[in-house]
């Protein structure tokens, strides 16, 4: 067996903690080999440590492969979670009494889906647990969210409606947490059941204007939410409130480079190893009177506006072998957030 760090926050961390001038505090449950395994710059509060580990077990599988009569499109896993402390959130009142100890420029927070095994009753107890914690959080520090893969959409949608969204400035997901999420809150192409191939980037388009303006800040609306990072395996999308956020061009660039690097297990991006497929012209929505965007191979970062709404989209160089792919979403949203420049309100 291998052995690597799991989980999303830790796996952030461990990307984030490559640049030698951050330091990070990781509250999860830290067992003695997660603990040997991260970063010289992750610092654990002792009341984070456990006694023994908890696992994710993966199952990967390269484009290709066949399984019976199955056979895989792209470069996949499946991860099967034994992790009793994630699913119920144990972590977070330590993490959360940690901060003001640590004095964070930003926060990022993981693992709500991990509550999907609890029963209905402790899962809504626990969510408005977490409001009540995350509400203690400072305002002028900026909170990330990092959505996972989910089956529930009732929980999907307390999530989105019971006050998580609105305490957040910013939410990373890929695209099917994407179509999960307006299915379960009744969002625009709601009826789409599945994508067919690389999604639709007018059908993304308009998923995501429709969070940042339905669940988003507004003059109205008492939410943080100002940024999405949506990442897919062919391309990623930045989508900011304006006169919130900076650096979106490099940020949304440098996502999509830690993409193609980290796959390949490469320092920096190998063109003999990589290809492209992403659109090279697409419209930016399936409801509204679109605009016709062709790709400039100079100038691979497109931007374009919607009532306030600014979106950064840029092609991925997809790595052809993928050695791993597990942490792929957490590493573009970290390296995302590096580059993200926020504006003092």
């Amino acid at each position: 067996s291998q052995l690597y760090v799991g989980g999303n926050a830790a796996l952030i961390g461990q990307k984030l903690a490559t640049n030698p001038d951050l330091k990070i505090l990781l509250c999860g449950p830290v067992g003695p080999k997660l603990h040997e395994l991260l970063d010289d710059n992750v610092v654990v509060p002792p009341e984070s440590m456990q006694e023994r580990d908890e696992f994710h077990l993966i199952l990967e599988y390269q484009a290709g492969e066949e399984w019976g009569r199955v056979r895989a499109p792209n470069a996949n896993r499946f991860i099967f979670s034994h992790d009793l402390s994630n699913g119920a959130l144990n972590m977070l009142e330590v993490f959360v009494s940690s901060l003001e100890e640590f004095q964070p420029d930003l926060v990022v927070l993981s693992g709500l889906h991990m509550m999907e095994g609890q029963s209905r009753e402790a899962r809504q107890r626990r969510l408005m647990e977490a409001v009540a914690s995350i509400s203690d959080i400072p305002t002028d520090i900026p909170i990330h969210l990092e959505l996972a893969s989910m089956t529930d959409q009732d929980f999907m949608s307390s999530i989105v409606h019971q006050q998580v969204f609105p305490l957040v400035n910013s939410l990373g997901l890929n695209e099917q947490e994407l179509l999960f999420l307006t299915q379960a809150a009744a969002g625009p192409h709601a009826s789409l059941a599945a994508w067919s191939g690389v999604p639709d980037v007018g059908i993304v388009s308009d998923i995501l204007f429709w969070i940042l303006k339905e669940h988003g800040k507004t003059a109205e609306r008492a939410s943080d939410l100002t940024r999405i990072h949506f990442h897919t395996l062919a391309y990623h999308i930045l989508v900011t409130v304006d006169g919130y956020w900076g650096n979106q061009a490099a940020a949304v660039a440098a996502g999509a480079r830690a993409a193609g690097t980290q796959a390949c297990a490469t320092d920096t991006i190998d063109t003999s190893k990589v290809f492209l497929k992403a659109p090279l012209e697409f419209v930016t929505s399936q409801l509204e009177a679109p605009a016709k965007i062709s790709l400039n191979p100079d100038e691979p970062v497109v931007h374009w506006h919607r009532e306030g709404i600014s979106f950064h989209f840029t092609p991925v160089l997809v790595c052809k072998d993928p050695v791993r792919t597990v942490g792929l979403g957490d590493a573009i949203s970290a390296e995302g957030l590096l580059y993200s420049e926020v504006y003092p309100q």
